[in-house]
């Protein structure tokens, strides 16, 4: 058994060894890391907390589209999934970039020998890295570190992508609740008219005229309540999917403001528009990410031809001190030229599909802001030009029946009319919001956030 003074000697070799070689290593991370570890920090609390344990805001008792919207961002799986495949990413960065990339090896060999030799004497203490995996020149580890970063970030462009492709559905969904329920409104002030109107016909048929108008007020009494029964199954249908989204029971109660939304303003400037779309699109963004990513790994693949170390030291009491250094040459040439190739063909594929997708994505949406532009158009034509018109003639041909002077037939067509044209007017009006949804997933921004916008088109009439 060792004395007390020799173990101590011990101790203190290894522990100034240890610190002489830098035992716990550092981190060679590139510029940039710190501000996205602050992104990924900046969301963190809402997803770092077991589900069973995090509190879901509960819905108030009329749920507007931001009510819907906060819910769905804080329950979604697929969006916790994105964060936390960021979160590993931005891990991976401190893994790529320590360095040194290898563990310290220490050795002990103690000499017996009937010389008459001090206890320290017969001691040898060594360190070296593992022989197994050479120590990196810094550079290379540092190269490492970029290529992990541009991996981090192209994570995070992918969180965003699937923040607004969630925000897209949750809004449509919400959409198509609130236009199934207007068209319910609206089936059902149509039903209540044609139940005054066969009311009406069956009074005048008593008194003597046509019994065909009391039996075509009948029959589309009959048709309009079964159109309303086909309209609240939409509505259950449209809010079950919303229930869905939002991480609820499919027949929980959802109510929603009486009205449909209010148009969302947004700037006039189109071209503003579609440079932000290309500037700032999500998936565009990860796909420069990785992009530069690969770059970066064509740059690792050719330090590959540099050498790495195994240093090494030894001491033996007083009598000896050693350093070697063992200088690990690559002759694996044709493999090292294999792997610029293979990294230098993949950084041309992803720039090949970032530059078909700018192109794709921008396409797209033009496309989208054509189609709310349009259904912008399309509602301030309904609300200045055809519902008056059809208003008057509703009106008009409601007194002409009460005098008599028109047809039955003719109160039922003007009708059916003043129904569509109320429908159309709700569904131009949806259309334009859906769009809108659209492209907020495509620029990757809320509208809110491009400025000044100008004053949302005038809404209709109820």
């Amino acid at each position: 058994m060792l004395s007390k003074r020799p173990r101590d000697l011990i101790l203190r070799a290894c522990l100034s060894m240890a610190t002489a070689l830098g035992l716990s290593g550092c981190a060679l991370t590139p510029p940039g890391t710190t501000d996205e570890q602050a992104k990924l920090s900046e969301v963190s609390e809402h997803f770092e907390p077991p589900i069973e344990a995090r509190e879901l805001p509960a819905l108030p008792a009329v749920a507007n589209w931001r009510d819907v919207l906060h819910r769905a961002f804080l329950a979604n799986g697929e969006l916790e999934s994105a964060y936390f495949e960021w979160k590993a990413a931005l891990a991976r960065v401190d893994r790529d970039a320590t360095w040194p990339n290898t563990n310290l090896m220490f050795g002990y060999r103690y000499l017996f020998s009937r010389d008459q030799m001090k206890t320290w004497d017969r001691m040898t203490l060594s360190g070296s890295f593992m022989p197994s995996t050479t120590l990196q020149l810094p550079i290379k580890t540092w190269t490492a570190g970029k290529v992990a970063l541009e991996a981090a970030r192209a994570a995070s462009e992918r969180f965003r992508t699937v923040k607004f492709e969630l925000q897209r559905k949750v809004l449509t969904a919400y959409l198509d609740l609130a236009l199934a329920r207007e068209k319910v409104r609206i089936e059902r002030d149509n039903v209540n008219l044609l139940k005054l109107l066969t009311s009406s016909a069956a009074a005048r048929s008593q008194a003597g005229a046509p019994l065909q108008d009391m039996l075509k007020a009948q029959t589309n009494w009959e048709l309009a309540k079964n159109n309303l029964l086909n309209l609240e199954a939409e509505v259950r249908s449209a809010r079950s999917k919303l229930n869905g989204l939002l991480a609820r029971d499919a027949e929980e109660p959802l109510n929603l403001p009486p009205t449909l939304p209010a148009a969302r303003p947004v700037i006039g400037n189109d071209a503003r528009l579609i440079e932000v779309a290309v500037d700032q699109n999500p998936e565009l963004a990860a796909l420069a990410r990785q992009v530069a990513g690969r770059k970066d790994a064509i740059d690792l693949a050719r330090l590959e031809f540099l050498p790495d170390f195994v240093p090494s030291g030894s001491i033996t009491g007083n009598i000896e001190r050693t350093a070697e250094m063992f200088v690990m040459v690559p002759t694996r040439i044709p493999a090292i030229l294999a792997m610029i190739r293979d990294t230098e063909a993949m950084a041309r594929s992803s720039e090949a599909v970032l530059r078909q997708t700018e192109r794709d994505r921008a396409a797209t949406f033009v496309a989208n802001l054509y189609f709310m532009r349009n259904a912008e158009r399309q509602t301030s034509f309904y609300r200045r030009r055809l519902v008056p018109v059809v208003e008057q003639l509703i009106n008009s041909s409601r007194e002409a029946y009460a005098a008599g002077s028109v047809q039955f037939a003719d109160l039922i067509d003007s009708q059916r009319t003043y129904i569509s044209v109320r429908v159309l007017v709700a569904e131009a009006r949806i259309e334009r919001e859906k769009r809108l949804a659209e492209l907020e997933a495509l620029a990757g921004v809320d509208i809110e956030t491009l400025g000044r916008p100008e004053m949302a088109p005038p809404e209709p009439p109820e």
